[in-house]
């Protein structure tokens, strides 16, 4: 694992001044070695751990910034799809999926708290993400049969900014709660209001994408061979019409998630980075 400028130096790459929507202040590999690929889960919004998983989604495991010490949550599968954060950081909910004896694939929805570790099973035996609801958080956002499902104090809302016959994938909801991104596949990246209404489309290499700000959101531009992920750059986007490229494409950097001053990200074969940024 080499940590030097020139390594640093070789990834991240900056645009003009003129454009140019963050600082890189540092970028560092981080010491998580899982004998696995890896791909970052989730983060604190406080920025004191992030959440890490494989490949697979299968276990989950809390990485602290502080000490640099990785503990193992759990190992179930599916416990790295879709987890949730509270926004005091201190509790998370996660999935542990099993297949049945009719062979059919159900999962117990589980809140943990952070601080002593105290779980609690909040849904047993479900088949599908609804459910995954953080008890202090006011809104949350899943796909369920390819649409947004809006949860908004514990009403459910149907959204389909872009048209019913669309298929979305990974929603998001701004820090004000007032905006939502999406992507649909084969087009790209909308940002809407979250009612749905007035989708402004972003960009087509805008994938994964994570709110930094109300204006800004982190995503992966990537590209494959039909098989495999080939190339991948994290990107930075704003809305208004700022755009930044923090990483080259030939490490390739996936699935962003975010913190203030933050940027976490796993590379294709398996190493995790920390990005400062202001």
């Amino acid at each position: 694992m080499k940590k030097t400028f020139f390594l640093v130096a070789a990834i991240v790459m900056s645009i003009a001044a003129s454009a140019q929507v963050f600082e890189v202040v540092s970028m560092q590999q981080l010491p998580i070695n899982l004998n696995t690929d890896v791909k970052v889960a989730a983060m604190s919004p406080k920025g004191d751990y992030m959440l890490v998983t494989s490949g697979s989604n299968q276990g989950l495991w809390r990485y602290d910034f502080a000490t640099k010490q990785l503990s193992v949550i759990t190992e179930a599968e599916g416990a790295g799809f879709n987890v949730q954060v509270s926004t005091d950081g201190q509790e998370i909910v996660y999935r542990e999926t099993k297949t049945g004896s009719d062979h059919l694939r159900r999962s117990d929805i589980v809140r943990m708290n952070m601080n002593d570790a105290k779980r609690s099973t909040i849904a047993y035996a479900q088949r599908d993400s609804k459910k995954m609801a953080i008890s202090n958080t006011a809104m949350s956002v899943s796909i369920d049969n390819q649409k947004i499902i809006l949860n908004r104090h514990g009403k459910e809302i149907i959204l389909t900014p872009s048209g019913e016959e669309q298929s979305y994938i990974w929603p998001s909801i701004s820090p004000d709660g007032s905006k939502l991104c999406y992507y649909v596949a084969g087009e790209g990246c909308y940002v809407c209001n979250i009612d749905g209404s007035n989708p402004k489309y972003i960009a087509h290499d805008c994938r994964a994408a994570q709110w930094y700000d109300n204006n800004t959101i982190v995503a992966m531009a990537d590209e494959d061979d039909g098989y495999f992920i080939t190339a991948s750059a994290i990107v930075v986007y704003t809305l208004d019409g700022r755009y930044q490229e923090l990483t080259k494409k030939d490490l390739v950097a996936m699935y962003p998630c975010v913190s203030e001053g933050m940027i976490t990200f796993a590379t294709a074969n398996g190493d995790t980075y920390l990005m400062k940024v202001k």
